[in-house]
């Protein structure tokens, strides 16, 4: 029967191919799974919560939310995931991608984030946040408010604009946590050059320096725990920070005059040096906040940028002290 003969092995290859497919699709499925699981939990732990904390939030039981956080969810509605959003403070941008990874659609567009909750209760902190962000929003380099744990109250359009190609995270965005950015964005590299020497080390030291006089403080304890799940990030923690620090001293680890690079969006900017600028004023640092400003140089024989004044200025003829004369004088 060569007929059958023929059709046999061709119905075995379809079988074998189908078997192969939804095989991979099993392994697409239990990698999602874990991952959705990984969501809740991470962000619950970067906010320093507990799941009874986070049960009192959605008023649901503490059993109820465990088995959320596990996955054993029959339906993921829009109402679960937004209350599951708003619980979890979660930007417009955490909130998209929570709804990607669990029920691979966009958030309604009704729903905005609460902005509210990063800014302090009492009035007058609150209004002087208001005027710091007009003061740093007229400021043209990236600049950004941040406290002990690095989790970001402020931003301007400028630092918008330095990561405006960073793909959603829903733990590790620049304007929510900076560390968790740095150590954790797969996007972060694409961004800030000499990603590894310049940037996680010195940062992993001085994470290192704030969980050493906070141990208690459940934000740090969470990202020292993320860090320790990432191999690579472990080992630069526990045997690359000391040997770093042990070459370049502890000076090395400050930010405030730390001298960087960014690769930036605007092709007029691109590959472009970088200053640190680390301050605080009474206010700020009573809220626990400090302002850290990126200020960037014009590039090499790049095109003059006009100043606020009128002039001009270039990477070789800058504005000067007016107590250091000019090499002419």
């Amino acid at each position: 029967m060569p007929h059958l003969a023929a059709v046999g092995p061709s119905d075995g290859l379809a079988r074998a191919g189908e078997e192969r497919l939804a095989g991979e699709e099993s392994a697409r499925g239990a990698v999602r799974s874990e991952r959705r699981k990984e969501i809740l939990r991470q962000r619950r732990e970067e906010l320093g919560l507990s799941q009874e904390d986070l049960a009192a939030r959605l008023r649901i039981s503490v059993r109820a939310y465990g088995n959320w956080e596990r996955g054993l969810v029959k339906e993921w509605t829009d109402r679960k995931l937004l209350a599951l959003a708003e619980a979890l403070e979660m930007s417009e941008r955490q909130c998209f991608w929570l709804f990607r990874v669990m029920v691979d659609r966009d958030p309604p567009p009704t729903w905005r984030a609460a902005e509210e909750n990063r800014l302090p209760e009492d009035p007058a902190q609150r209004d002087y946040l208001c005027d710091y962000a007009a003061l740093m929003e007229a400021v043209p380099y990236p600049s950004f408010l941040v406290d002990h744990r690095w989790d970001v109250a402020l931003t301007n359009s400028a630092f918008d604009q330095l990561f405006q190609s960073v793909r959603p995270h829903p733990t590790a965005l620049p304007d929510d946590n900076f560390l968790r950015f740095v150590l954790f964005h797969p996007d972060a590299a694409a961004v800030l050059e000499d990603h590894e020497p310049a940037w996680c080390v010195p940062l992993l030291a001085r994470f290192a320096a704030a969980l050493a006089e906070a141990p208690e403080d459940e934000g740090l304890r969470s990202i020292r725990q993320e860090v320790a799940r990432d191999p690579f990030m472990e080992a630069a923690y526990r045997y690359g920070v000391p040997h770093w620090l042990s070459t370049h001293g502890a000076a090395a680890a400050e930010q405030d005059g730390a001298v960087r690079t960014v690769r930036h969006p605007d092709p007029r900017w691109g590959l472009v040096r970088c200053r640190m600028v680390a301050e605080t004023s009474r206010m700020l640092d009573g809220m626990g906040l400090i302002r850290v400003t990126l200020i960037l140089s014009a590039p090499q024989g790049g095109p003059v940028r006009p100043l606020r004044g009128g002039g001009a200025v270039t990477h070789q003829q800058g504005a000067r002290l007016r107590a250091v004369p000019s090499l002419g004088e």
